[in-house]
């Protein structure tokens, strides 16, 4: 097993104290979030059910025998579990490598606490280094690229790609995310862009980082 999957079980396992069972959790989507689904099964936390980001999260807590929930119908909800592609000690995320990042900011916004967990690699001084998602409505996806290369960023289309929400994204290279907030609110301006994977006006609450030498939080 690599240090790296050690390392996202290890975050995993850490988040499960802020679980309150008879609770609804909010659940988010990737590799270190299914390490979280295959824990809540494995030591039978009684949650009331979940609201998922995905269709694959959704297939993966219905597997485990977790009732999935309908965000309209719970609320607000008390606590979100999701992963990151990078993290800076800010507690600012980029998001959206699982194509997930409209649902899973809609969930982080609609949660009083978000926890974010990872390996360790997932830490970073500046953010940008792994391609910022961008999810576009599909007849905007040309235009929306033009705005970003006028940004600074080269945004390659994730051919084959199409989010939950029928969607396109557009993975922005060569970025040096020094001003998150401020360009997180640029491009969400952009016309045909549903959201950027910038969380950084909502950042996560807590880091929960697993690695060689054992958990980090920030």
């Amino acid at each position: 097993m690599s240090t790296q999957t050690t390392g996202k079980q290890a975050a995993a396992r850490a988040a499960l104290e802020f679980v309150v069972e008879g609770k609804v959790l909010g659940v988010g989507t990737g590799s270190t979030v299914n390490c979280l689904i295959d824990e809540l099964a494995a030591q039978h936390i009684r949650i009331t059910g979940a609201v998922s980001s995905s269709s694959g999260s959704t297939e993966r807590l219905k597997a485990a025998g977790i009732p999935v929930l309908d965000l309209n119908e719970v609320g607000a909800i008390d606590t979100y579990i999701d992963g990151a592609d990078e993290t800076n000690p800010q507690r600012q995320l980029i998001k959206g490598g699982g194509a997930a990042l409209t649902r899973e900011k809609i969930i982080a916004a609609a949660s009083r606490r978000f926890i974010c967990i990872a390996d360790e690699a997932k830490l970073v001084d500046t953010l940008g280094t792994f391609p910022l998602p961008v999810e576009v409505v599909p007849m905007a996806r040309n235009y929306v690229g033009r705005e970003l290369t006028r940004l600074g960023g080269r945004p390659v289309w994730r051919e084959k790609v199409v989010t939950d929400n029928g969607n396109h994204i557009l993975d922005v290279h060569d970025l040096r995310i020094v001003e998150p907030v401020a360009l997180e609110n640029t491009i969400n301006q952009i016309a045909g862009v549903v959201t950027v994977g910038l969380f950084a006006i909502r950042p996560a609450d807590l880091v929960i980082l697993g690695g060689a030498a054992g958990i980090r939080r920030f």
